[in-house]
């Protein structure tokens, strides 16, 4: 990890969920089981590194995801618990990459990395706006 004294070593962030209809993948429509979905799979991943962080962030400042590379490893089941870890291994300039992983209770269901970039709040929104209005 580079020296960052923003965000110390060994920053780690988790997110939960309990399997319901509303996230397997039938009923979002990327698969045919209802199962745990792996797009939600990505999302819990992504907002446990978004918990990692919120205590570092500066006033003004937030992180977008800029890339994801999991694997989906395991099925799981309605009513089960699944928690998502993510690990700040490196920080380049603006640029944070986690190693990742989703756990149901009773396998490990994914793994992988993700990155994240800071961006200026303001100034990211002042962008989007712009691009909104052609």
């Amino acid at each position: 990890m580079s020296d960052n004294p923003q965000f110390p070593a060994g920053l780690v962030g988790e997110a939960n969920i309990v399997v319901s209809n509303e996230v397997t993948a039938r009923h979002l429509g990327s698969g045919a089981v209802a199962v745990f979905a792996t797009p939600e799979m990505v999302r819990l991943m992504e907002r446990a590194a978004v918990n990692g962080l919120a205590p570092y962030l500066a006033a003004g400042q937030q992180s977008v995801g800029t890339m994801v590379h999991v694997k989906h490893l395991a099925a799981t089941p309605l009513g089960a618990t699944v928690t998502a870890k993510a690990e700040l291994l490196s920080v380049d300039g603006r640029r944070l990459l986690f190693k990742v992983s989703a756990h149901d209770g009773t396998d490990l269901i994914g793994e992988g990395t993700h990155e994240r970039a800071l961006i200026d709040l303001a100034k990211f929104e002042q962008r989007v706006a712009a691009k909104a209005k052609g």
